[in-house]
């Protein structure tokens, strides 16, 4: 049986510029339909690792592949839709012209130029301003008209930089509502984003990025969220053999300095609480507290950052 490959990979990707090394080691493995958040601080390599994923910047070192053909490659480019952050449009066209002009960049005929201008127009809700040139067009507009150009082809992999810059909420809904409507399609998206509200209610996996290297990676789909989750234990004592017995589960595993017989441990998930209640009792503990507290998207932004950071 031919195996599915992956939408997006990468293997040891890496991005020197002299003595600068922008991207250190990048690994990918995202399967198709998925919403991929890519999450790190200013300077992480986000931007050069999209690069070199669309073929734009050549690697230093490592390979990527979209689709399963190497990025870059014409097969691959076809299939791929890209906003960028920083852009500059054709200001002298209309919108609807501007569409029309990619589309036939596409090779699209032109009948379904302007039959997939027409329905992405209204779907940016810019069809009102359809015969306005682009050069008065506000920021917002802009990354409305952006997002069209970017879907114009019905791409199968879609690279999202920043996409609600410059939107206000009606306008951050809407991309909200375009990118559901990808993934119900089974499209990948490619979503890099400062608003990490915007990650958490719009991605069903998200990787956080340092030095250009994926330090965490876990799921954002209903359910529990891997990395996400902290349990406070209180017990009738706290000791040595217990703490070294909870670090079968938690490489974090903390005695509360404030309370006395309490313990915190972190989790990748919470299928171990039973487990970890199971061992409390049968060692003869007695178990008063165990409570799971999941952690917010940013506070796990932040002790990755943190932890992470020289």
């Amino acid at each position: 049986m031919t195996s599915i490959p992956y939408a997006i990979e990468a293997r040891g990707l890496r991005k020197e510029y002299g003595p600068k090394i922008a991207v250190r080691s990048l690994d990918l493995a995202i399967e198709p339909g998925q919403v991929y958040g890519f999450l790190g601080p200013n300077g992480a390599g986000k931007t050069t690792s999209v690069k070199m994923l669309l073929g734009l910047v050549h690697p230093t070192a490592g390979e990527s592949r979209l689709l399963g053909v190497p990025s870059g490659s014409p097969q691959a480019r076809k299939r791929v839709g890209f906003l960028p952050e920083h852009f500059r449009f054709h200001e002298w066209l209309a919108a609807d012209e501007f569409l029309r002009y990619h589309g036939r960049l596409h090779c699209m005929s032109r009948a379904d130029a302007g039959r997939r201008a027409d329905e992405l127009l209204e779907r940016v809700g810019l069809h009102d301003a359809r015969t306005r040139r682009l050069s008065t067009f506000s920021k917002g507009m802009l990354q409305r008209i952006g997002l069209a150009q970017a879907l114009l082809h019905d791409p199968d992999i879609v690279f999202l930089d920043e996409p609600t810059s410059g939107l206000d909420p009606l306008g951050r809904r809407m991309v909200r509502d375009v990118i559901h409507d990808l993934a119900h399609r089974n499209k990948t998206v490619f979503l890099n984003s400062h608003l990490l509200s915007e990650i958490e209610v719009t991605c069903t996996r998200v990787a956080f990025v340092t030095d250009g290297v994926v330090r965490h990676e876990t799921d954002l789909g209903e359910g529990h969220r891997d990395g996400l989750l902290f349990v406070t234990l209180r017990v009738d004592r706290v000791d040595e053999p217990l703490l070294q017995g909870l670090r079968r589960w938690s490489t974090q595993v903390e005695p509360s300095p404030d309370e006395a017989h309490t313990v915190t441990l972190r989790l990748d998930s919470e299928s171990a609480l039973p487990e970890i209640a199971r061992w409390l009792v049968d060692r003869g503990n007695a178990l008063y507290t165990l409570a799971p507290r999941t952690l917010s998207l940013e506070d796990l932004f932040v002790s990755i950052v943190e932890s992470n950071t020289p």
